[in-house]
């Protein structure tokens, strides 16, 4: 994957031994810590799991205790990626800029980077000193211990960020930058009494016009939205600029997020120990003949495994190293199977047991019961719908040399592959039969994987333990960073009254229901590009649910239109925050993917009119 860092040092032969010293030494303290955090993570819940469904002996603090450490593995990852320049960024334009002038775009970047780390350090240290007042439950821990891993991280982040200023190659361009930027800070400053006369006209000049410009810049996805939040905050309220990182902690340590780290960590186990291998062998034996047939498997496993773990990005975590690498030696393109990834993760939105599901019943009081049975046949329509694009992409394959595999070949590749077929099997029932939770049960994966690569297959790489922990907090992390920033920008969107705005427009809409339907779908494929999937939910579900019961649309019907909906702006680009999960999950560059994805976007934009359309898609087996 190209660097997805601004002005990271061109190569460490032609460092300075004080750079690299200090290079090393940050990579020390960041990447040493990080691998032992999720090495105890994985501890932890297991040891929770086993202690309750073994021993019926619950550990009251095993929850806690990985709430702890999730919040350092998440900020360590986030700095990991920063050093390694594995923050999600979009290239595009500054590509193609003439040399001089993207050395100057490119500073800027880098600038709004530091200018975003720096805001944040001193917001980081308040909240860690109003949170060291409060003591966890179970441990009676100070939860200044936990939250310190905001400002920890943004200092080493601070330290990387100068070190890369340091060794900047020109210097006068560096000064002028640096005076460019404390002066528009001015500027901006002294508009503030401006800004605040405007009213949510601000919310198009920070959230769309800024963060446009940020992202087109290469300023880094995460940088992007937690720069232009801070600045809406600082110069148009008087709100505190802590509530900035409250919000972020509360993006990044949802328990249910830490599924992330633990399935990206199951994912690269599943290849390292042969799994992965024995289950592409077989599914190829099976489909390896038919033009576009990984593609096929792909989106099979994306509507076997989604809901498991309660996120997105951790299913997605879970399916691609399986099959991504296949994938690429039979010569698919890196962008187009990243299209196809995000597009299955937007597609299995309302598979159950989805988080979102479940939110949409616990504020609406729709049955979740209702909704879990709604949810299936519209992914699978949408499955249907990027099987043809599939179809259509694959027609001229160069299927030279493959053969169709007999049915004696098929035979003994399905006995190899059989206890890495379990698995999938093997986690949903631990879910289903409420042996572990959704963020416990990819640590029975993990120990699942591990006994069978070492007893079975008889491959496990023990040197390359330690760098699959170094890699999986920074992927990790870079995922987890996005997400934080993007919780942040929700809560600022959220507290300008938009919302209520919003749906007091949207149920004066002429045309009854379909004018109400038709508005909705607009309306929540853009909310889900910069709200997510549950803030969205959470904000207009009790407003407008309502108002779809009162104009005849069934609340499950309604309900399937919205989540797809949601998850097609999750997942589409320059704002869905899903999309530049994949991407990193896929180690691709967005720029790779972003022309592939249209076909794919568009396909399921089709479903969802079909789904709107169609009620009995989401109710006919109610």
């Amino acid at each position: 994957m190209q660097a997805s860092s601004v002005g990271h040092a061109s190569g460490v032969a032609n460092r300075r031994p004080l750079f690299l010293i200090l290079e090393r030494g940050l990579a020390a303290i960041s990447e040493i810590p990080a691998a032992i955090l999720v090495a105890l993570e994985i501890l932890v819940l297991l040891a929770g799991v086993t202690a309750r469904y073994v021993f019926n002996a619950p550990l009251t603090w095993s929850d806690e205790l990985a709430s702890i450490l999730f919040l350092w593995l998440a900020m360590l990852g986030a700095v990991i990626a920063l050093r390694r320049g594995e923050h999600m960024r979009l290239t595009t334009l500054v590509n193609r800029l003439q040399p001089g002038t993207r050395g100057w775009v490119t500073l800027g970047a880098e600038l709004v980077v530091a200018t975003f780390v720096l805001e944040i350090i001193l917001p980081a240290h308040e909240y860690f000193q109003d949170q060291w007042a409060i003591s966890t439950p179970a441990l009676e821990i100070q939860d200044g211990l936990r939250v310190a891993a905001i400002g920890i991280g943004a200092v080493l982040m601070m330290a990387i960020i100068l070190m890369r200023l340091a060794e900047h190659g020109s210097k006068r361009q560096l000064g002028i930058g640096l005076l460019f930027f404390v002066a528009l800070a001015a500027a901006l400053w002294f508009a503030r009494p401006v800004f605040m006369k405007l009213g949510n006209l601000n919310l198009l000049i920070f959230f769309v016009v800024m963060v446009a410009v940020c992202v087109a810049c290469a300023v880094p996805i995460a940088f992007a939205f937690g720069v232009a939040t801070l600045s809406y905050l600082a110069l148009t309220t008087n709100v505190p600029l802590t509530i900035v990182v409250s919000r972020m902690d509360e993006g990044m340590s949802s328990l249910i997020l830490l599924s992330v780290p633990l399935f990206v960590f199951l994912g690269v186990l599943i290849e390292m120990t042969g799994l992965a291998k024995a289950m592409v062998d077989f599914l190829a034996s099976l489909l390896g003949h038919v033009r576009g047939g990984l593609a096929y498997v792909l989106l099979g496993a994306m509507y076997l495994v989604s809901g498991i773990s309660g996120s997105k990005a951790a299913d997605m975590a879970a399916v691609a190293p399986a099959l991504f690498p296949e994938m690429k030696r039979r010569g698919s393109d890196e962008g187009r199977l990243i299209a196809l990834l995000s597009s299955s993760g937007a597609m299995s939105e309302t598979i159950p047991p989805s988080l979102v599901l479940i939110t949409i019943g616990s504020v609406t009081g729709v049955s979740i019961a209702a909704l879990f049975t709604g949810g299936l046949l519209p992914a699978l329509v949408g499955a249907a719908a990027l099987a043809v694009v599939v179809f259509f992409h694959s027609r001229n394959e160069n299927m030279t040399g493959v053969k169709r595999a007999t049915g004696r070949q098929i035979a003994r590749a399905f006995i190899v592959a059989l206890p890495a077929l379990a698995l999938p099997f093997v986690i949903r029932a631990v879910v289903v039969e409420g042996v572990a939770t959704a963020t416990e049960v990819s640590t029975v994966g993990i120990v699942y994987t591990v006994i069978v690569g070492l007893l079975i297959y008889r491959q496990f790489d023990w040197k390359r333990l330690y760098p699959m922990l170094v890699e999986t907090a920074s992927l990790s992390g870079a995922i987890l960073f996005i997400i934080g920033c993007a919780t942040a920008m929700a809560w600022a969107l959220t507290q300008s009254g938009f919302s209520r705005q919003l749906a007091a427009v949207m149920s004066a809409m002429p045309g009854g229901s379909i004018g109400f339907m038709a508005i909705s779908v607009v309306a929540f494929v853009i909310l889900g590009s910069v709200l997510e999937g549950i803030p969205a939910i959470v904000l207009f579900g009790p407003l407008l649910f309502p108002v779809a019961r009162a104009v005849g649309i069934h609340e499950v019907h309604y309900a399937m239109v919205v989540i797809f909906a949601m998850g097609l702006g999750l997942f589409a680009p320059p704002f869905g925050v899903g999309f530049y999960a994949a991407c990193a999950i896929g180690r691709v560059n967005p720029d790779q993917a972003m022309r592939h994805v249209w076909p794919y976007l568009g396909a399921l934009f089709i479903a969802l009119i079909l789904i709107a359309a169609i009620p009995w898609i989401s109710i006919g087996f109610l």
